[in-house]
């Protein structure tokens, strides 16, 4: 028996639940349905397909593969599990080897031929570093040692060792022999042991070497234990307290972002994403640095609260397309911190997107821009969920050290440890800590629910640990508000209608001033609402210098009326109307007297309003019966375009489908493997279909096995081992004589029929 036949053979034996679970592991074999275990087989030794397998594998693993892989090359017996164990030398547990190994049984990367162990040919090149890497070596540098020495190379040096280190980590060269002249760069670099000698005309380059000049995690492939990152302990209600802190903080400047595009979108690039200007201007007018924005706008949206488009009401700029925020925003910014605070949490973590690469150069040595295509990672959430659950594996409360964290993904998974560098792990731990995910470096408690897929709970978490707000503010001598902690929703909108934003934090700052009270006039409060609302709300004495600002600015505003002509502006003093149609705005703005108190214009209604404040008059707005209105801008809105195709995103099959699927594939099998006696093969002529069909009615009447050859209504050929029960109607009725079903087939898709020795 071959050895293909041989691993035939032990797939063919594994048990259903075992098939299974192969199928789980390695969705890729059951497409399409493979027609028997032969087929299977075939699939599960591709080299592709073992290489995408062993991607999810630990070092202990691989150190397994190794040790059996280096025997068969030294021409050895396969090893059993005892022989196994002592070859490793003790550098795994005994039970962590028997775990290892069935692991990779289940993964079919190896199979067993009575109590030997045989490794799959393709499994040992899966290998993430040479074979024979993972040896003990006596003169292995340290990681401090190796720094040492790269920084003391010269520039031939150094290149080498970077050629190696990016196409692989053996070289041919003759400068490898001994007698090689002693001043050329391998021997050099064999004499500071960041080469290692194969033979006479092949260097190697150590796997700890190659880690650190690719700025990897650096881990040894010879220990089988993992390392243990520096664990910090913290106060389970402090870190909850500062991811807090830092989810205000997020639900302000998203809001400030929302308030700049809504006031004037921003055009998109031609290639999609914003470009740097753009980004200067969002940031500088939301009060964060371009970093923090490029993070908010990619979390914005993701969580569809911005939208590429032409907005509503269009702006002034020449673009065919602009950023601007989505009608969903609206109701955003009115629900309450927690609720709001889950969809951009959610977004993050499934934001198949690196934000923190924005600004960073790519090939052409062009700056990635915001919301640009080329900021798609495929493996982006999967590696950022992978640093999060390594934390959620930790006691509550439990900061692991970044560089360690690093290594300890790069040793579960050393296939994919350039995707954990240490720029990787810190850039996804800022981004967590930016969302209130992470606190003092451990992760919050609402962010543990969220990884678990409770949305509800994280925000039942977040709103226990969110300070509860406050009813009240200090009004100061020199006309500051302080809110000494999150106000409530109806004061905190009163006081951004009063007052401008000087400082935020745990203690929002904001400043009072003419600008600011004549916005809340022209919202429609009076003098008199003012002095509620400060004397109500104030723990502190209101300041005299206030009431007499208010009341002056008061006094002034609403002298001088606007409206619609194109607009209108009118005033009950015909001085001050004289003097607005004497000043150079009134040529400006086209205005013309229509009677003493009244003169129309034919701009619009916004212009008029900006020029005659400019001019240093305070005009208010007004409505058909004369009271006053808020004629502030709302901001531009995108209705949200429905994507044309939506990025597909298989979902993995369920075990009642990989259960049929196993059923399936055994009754291929047997098929395959049943010895025919009398066969009919259908051509599709009269006389090859009535053939059949008597055979398939004597096998009813006998009650005798047959063996039909069937083309599925998906064009699939496949074979089956049925009983016929009934023919007729143009359906055969037959039971399969494993699971005791019935099932039916079309006569015209049956291809040939045998009856079964």
């Amino acid at each position: 028996m071959t050895g293909q036949d041989s691993y035939t053979a032990w797939l063919g034996a594994r048990s259903d639940a075992q098939l299974v679970a192969l199928l789980e592991r390695r969705p890729d074999l059951a497409v399409p349905l493979p027609s028997s275990m032969a087929v299977l087989a075939g699939r599960a030794e591709q080299r592709a397909s073992v290489l995408r397998a062993a991607d999810d594998l630990n070092t202990v693993a691989f150190g397994v593969v190794e040790a059996l892989a280096v025997h068969t090359a030294a021409g050895g017996e396969p090893l059993t599990r005892t022989e196994l164990k002592r070859a490793l030398r003790g550098r795994a547990k005994a039970a962590t080897v028997d775990a290892t190994v069935t692991e990779l049984a289940d993964r079919a990367l190896l199979w067993f031929e009575g109590d030997r162990i045989r490794l799959v040919p393709a499994t040992a090149e899966a290998l993430p570093w040479s074979l024979g890497s993972g040896a003990e070596s006596a003169d292995a540098l340290t990681e401090p040692e190796i720094a040492t020495a790269l920084a003391d190379l010269s520039a031939a040096e150094r290149a080498l060792l970077d050629k190696l280190a990016e196409t692989g980590p053996r070289g041919r060269t003759r400068d490898a022999a001994p007698d090689a002249p002693a001043d050329r760069p391998v021997p050099q670099l064999l004499v500071r042991r960041l080469l290692r000698r194969i033979d006479d005309e092949t260097v190697e380059l150590p796997p700890a070497v190659g880690q650190l000049l690719r700025s990897e995690p650096v881990t040894d492939p010879y220990q089988l234990t993992p390392p243990e990152p520096v664990a910090t302990a913290h106060q389970l209600a402090e870190v909850n307290g500062v991811g807090a802190g830092e989810v205000g903080e997020l639900l302000r400047h998203c809001a400030a972002i929302l308030e700049v595009l809504g006031q004037l979108p921003a055009p998109a690039l031609r290639a999609g994403g914003l470009g740097v200007r753009e980004m200067r201007r969002i940031a500088k007018a939301a009060g964060v640095d371009e970093t923090r924005a490029g993070l908010l706008v990619e979390l914005l949206a993701a969580a569809k609260l911005i939208e590429k488009g032409f907005p509503d009401p269009p702006p002034e700029a020449d673009a065919d397309d602009f950023w601007a925020p989505t009608p969903a925003a609206d109701s955003w910014l009115e629900a309450p911190p927690a609720r709001r605070w889950i969809p951009l949490a959610h977004a993050w973590l499934e934001l198949d997107r690196n934000p923190w690469m924005i600004g960073l150069r790519d090939a052409a040595d062009k700056p990635l821009a915001a919301l640009a295509h080329e900021l798609r990672i495929p493996y982006a959430v999967r590696d950022r969920r992978t640093v999060l659950e390594v934390l959620a594996e930790q006691p509550p409360g439990t900061e692991l050290d970044p560089a360690g964290l690093a290594r300890l993904l790069a040793w579960r998974t050393p296939r994919r440890r350039r995707h954990f560098r240490g720029r990787v792990v810190d850039n996804t731990l800022h981004e967590a800590a930016a969302l209130g995910l992470v606190g003092r470096g451990a992760l919050t408690a609402a962010a543990r629910m969220l990884l678990r897929g409770t949305a509800a709970a994280a925000e039942a978490e977040l709103e226990a640990a969110l300070p509860d707000p406050v009813d009240h503010v200090l009004v100061q001598a020199d006309l500051t508000v302080v809110a000494p902690g999150p106000l409530t929703a109806d004061l905190q909108r009163r006081i951004e209608l009063v007052a401008d934003v000087e400082s935020a934090g745990a203690a929002t700052v904001y400043r009072l001033g003419e600008s600011s009270l004549r916005r809340a006039l022209d919202a429609g409060f009076t003098a008199a609402e003012l002095h509620s609302l400060f004397d109500r709300h104030s723990r502190t004495p209101v300041p005299q210098t206030l009431s007499y600002l208010i009341d002056d600015v008061a006094r002034r505003h609403g002298r001088l009326r606007a409206g619609m002509a194109q607009s209108f502006v009118r005033s009950e003093d015909p001085v001050l109307l004289a003097q607005v149609l004497a000043a150079p705005v009134a040529e400006a703005l086209a205005l013309r007297a229509i009677a003493p108190t009244v003169a129309i214009s034919q701009a619009p209604l916004g212009e008029l309003f900006e020029q005659l404040r400019g001019a240093g008059f305070a005009p208010a707005g007004e409505d058909a019966s004369g009271a006053i209105v808020d004629l502030r801008q709302r901001g531009a809105r995108i209705n949200v375009r429905p994507l044309a195709r939506q990025p597909y995103r298989p979902s993995p099959p369920t075990a009642e489908q990989l259960e049929l699927l196993v059923t399936e594939l055994r009754a291929g099998d047997r098929a395959a493997t049943a010895a025919s006696g009398q066969a009919v093969r259908s051509d599709g002529s009269r006389t090859s279909t009535a053939a059949a069909l008597a055979l398939l009615q004597l096998a009813a009447r006998v009650r005798r096995q047959v063996h039909i050859g069937y083309v599925d209504a998906k064009g699939t050929a496949i074979q089956r081992v049925v009983e016929p029960v009934r023919v007729g109607n143009g359906q055969l009725d037959a039971m399969d004589p494993v699971t005791g079903t019935v099932r039916q087939f079309t006569l015209h898709r049956i291809s040939s029929v045998a009856l079964l020795e």
